[in-house]
């Protein structure tokens, strides 16, 4: 008898349809042939399905068995078909009748006793099962619960094989999880527990107040100062500024992560936005994404959150320079034989570095070992190309021995981030109905619509633009900072304290690189 399941194969962030083809009471020899071209881990299926079935009290087949993974020409991977493919065998073994079978998606891995276990991408297999039609999904424990975010289509939680079984088979029936119970999670999540806080900064006034103007509207910013200055302590504690992600913005977020299998092992939490830190070995590939199969790397994980990169000179040259594209177009497209998957990437990109090799160029405190040429090789390490998409560049001195002594405490990250928020939300407003979520991902029409500024102004900006010998790139950019610390002050238009101070977030890139 034959019978058909739904599922699917997860490429990059999506959902695929497949269907779960199970012909059993073949004439042959009594084994199982699986085909549709499996990795090892679906091929591993066969084992656990039949002790899941044993387990479970069912009786696995003892007739040749064809098990077909269509379209053949999708790779398929991981152990997501187990709970299909047991379903499968039951109807074609008469040992299940399921006449609303086939209105819905089925996943889940399967133990050797019959439980289910998550999978990844259960949020993408939700949106796949509403766009198909289907009455329902059902999933894991844990994959189940993230995949109810999505509105349009019941998602129903199975701990096991029997409990699919008895469910499908009008046995046993399950209330779906609840979309708004699922939705009301992350307004509750506090971003800010274990993260430390901003009170904490001793001195770098400067360095917190380029922060707050970074974080406001989004923009990328570089951290340039000696050993023990705080770089690291300050962009660690950025997620205690930002404001909780939007729903749409979540999904997104959690789409990612589900897909790289990162909210299986609970390493993602509700209402946080990311905040990746990779080490500078990171490949190339680990962190712009990829694989056999194309999956998200560390850029994509930091979709809309924080990308740290420290020690940014150490980092290799291509890996750094792999981050161009996708900080201007916030997507990146990999392809690789197995196919070729566009993955989002709308990262806030924090970076630190020293100022020279042994890190105390014009420290007036410590005495600089590096020859010019040392120093020169160092900083031509970070290109001028990649230099030109960084928004912010500030400068964080060795703190005196008096900011370290005191005990007066520095602003805190709730008092900041209550600024933050009511920039953010002036820019929310400004682009709504677009895509833009910040003023730092502003089309070029939008520039000229929001960044308007008087021949006053304009002739201060191209004074400036000739003397830091500036591109075109650090024109727009200049102008996105300014709106945002017009923001912040809760200006209507830029004027000139705005624009100067966006124009002195520029000026390390050629005092201290060229």
């Amino acid at each position: 008898m034959l019978a058909t399941i739904s599922s699917a194969a997860l490429q990059g962030i999506d959902a695929e349809p497949v269907h779960v083809e199970v012909n059993a009471g073949e004439v042959g020899e009594p084994r199982i042939y699986l085909v549709g071209l499996p990795d090892a881990a679906v091929k591993e299926s066969e084992d656990r399905v039949f002790s899941a079935l044993g387990n479970s009290g069912f009786r696995p087949p003892r007739t040749r068995t064809t098990i077909n993974l269509a379209p053949g020409h999708l790779r398929k991977e991981g152990p997501i078909y187990d709970l299909p493919i047991a379903l499968g065998i039951l109807v074609a073994t008469k040992q299940l009748i399921a006449p609303a079978l086939d209105d819905f998606l089925i996943a889940g891995e399967l133990s050797l006793s019959g439980a289910t276990r998550p999978v990844r991408g259960a949020l993408a297999m939700a949106r796949l099962a509403r766009s198909l039609g289907k009455r329902g999904v059902l999933l894991p424990a844990l994959s189940a619960e993230e995949a109810s975010l999505v509105e349009g289509v019941a998602v129903y939680r199975v701990t096991s094989l029997d409990e699919a079984f008895r469910f499908l088979s009008g046995e046993k029936p399950l209330t779906p999880l609840d979309p708004l119970l699922a939705r009301s999670r992350p307004a509750s999540a506090q971003v800010t527990e274990g993260l430390g806080d901003f009170s904490e900064i001793k001195g770098q006034h400067a360095l917190r107040r380029a922060v707050e103007v970074a974080v406001s509207g989004s923009h990328n910013l570089l951290i340039i100062g000696p050993p023990g200055a705080g770089k690291s302590m300050v962009a660690k504690r950025l997620p205690t500024i930002m404001p909780p992600p939007t729903l749409d913005e979540h999904l997104e977020i959690l789409s990612i992560h589900s897909a790289a299998g990162r909210t299986i092992s609970g390493e993602t939490s509700w209402g946080t936005r990311p905040f990746r830190s990779p080490h500078h070995t990171v490949s190339d590939i680990a962190l712009l994404g990829g694989g056999t199969i194309p999956g998200p790397g560390e850029i994509s994980l930091a979709h809309h959150g924080v990308l740290f990169l420290d020690e940014l000179p150490e980092f290799k040259r291509s890996a750094l320079e792999v981050l161009r594209q996708p900080l201007e177009d916030c997507n990146v497209t990999i392809s690789r034989s197995a196919g070729k998957v566009t993955l989002p990437c709308a990262f806030m990109l924090v970076a630190a570095m020293n100022p020279c090799p042994c890190g105390y160029l014009g420290d007036t405190k410590h005495e600089c070992r590096c020859t010019p040429s040392q120093v020169q090789r160092y900083r031509a390490r970070i290109s001028g190309p990649l230099l030109d998409r960084i928004d912010l560049h500030i400068e964080a001195p060795a703190l005196a021995i008096g900011d370290l002594r005191s005990e007066k405490p520095g602003e805190s990250s709730a008092v900041i981030r209550a600024r933050v928020h009511t920039a953010r939300t002036v820019q929310h407003n400004r682009f709504s109905g677009s895509k833009t979520t910040a003023n730092a991902r502003m089309t070029h029409a939008q520039i000229r619509k929001n960044c308007g500024i008087d021949s006053t102004l304009g002739d201060l900006l191209q004074q400036a633009m000739e003397q830091l010998s500036l591109s075109a790139r650090a024109y727009d950019r200049i102008l996105k900072v300014a709106r945002t610390i017009a923001d912040l002050a809760g200006a209507e238009r830029i004027e000139s304290p705005h624009l100067l101070e966006a124009i002195q977030y520029r000026s390390l890139d050629r005092a201290v690189f060229y």
